[in-house]
């Protein structure tokens, strides 16, 4: 076996063992540029139409992406100039409320002041009604009893009406007279 391998030494010195023969040079040259003729005649092509179509698809979706965020930002500031507009009208529309209520609340003051000044003098009409009545009523029975005392201190009847009014009203008015002095005196201490 050695002796082969030194017989075959022998033969390829003149050939380099690292360099292959030319036929194969050759022929392997003939497959590569047919290859590369249909690598480039049919697949780049292909490879640079799906880049260009991915390429085109990104930059459509970083403009709709661009497009919707644009549209995002003028929809929020409507909604905060609507907002801010709808803040306002609550706020005037709550002034608007509290003026309200207040002129309502004047009014029924007003109202309930009128109503009470009415039931006031309507009161005072009414107790000066029952005075006068009750004062009628009681220089009728006054003038009656004083009468009858009377006829009773004196003995004699004292049946003429109109004498016997005159001496009730004459007293009266003496009590009156007298009880004015005693109000005055008691109301200056």
């Amino acid at each position: 076996m050695l002796q082969t391998i030194i017989v075959a030494a022998g033969e390829g010195e003149s050939q380099n063992p690292l360099l292959p023969a030319a036929y194969d040079i050759i022929w392997s040259l003939v497959c590569f540029v047919v290859i590369l003729f249909f690598f480039w005649r049919l697949v780049l092509p292909r490879m640079k139409k799906l880049l260009d179509e991915r390429s085109a698809a990104i930059e459509g979706n970083i403009e709709k992406a661009d497009a919707a965020q644009k549209e995002a930002e003028a929809a929020l500031e409507e909604y905060t100039a609507q907002l801010a507009d709808a803040r306002a009208e609550a706020a005037k529309i709550r002034e608007q409320a509290r003026t309200d209520a207040q002129r309502i609340g004047s009014e029924i003051q007003a109202q309930a002041q009128a109503d009470a000044e009415r039931v006031k003098s309507n009161a005072q009409v009414a107790i000066e009604a029952d005075r006068q009545a009750a004062l009628v009523s009681l220089r009728s029975e006054v003038g009656t009893l004083a009468i009858d005392l009377a006829s009773g201190v004196i003995g004699e009847s004292l049946s003429d009406d109109k004498k016997a009014t005159a001496l009730v009203d004459r007293f009266l008015a003496d009590l009156e007279a007298s009880g004015s002095a005693g109000a005055d005196t008691s109301g200056k201490k």
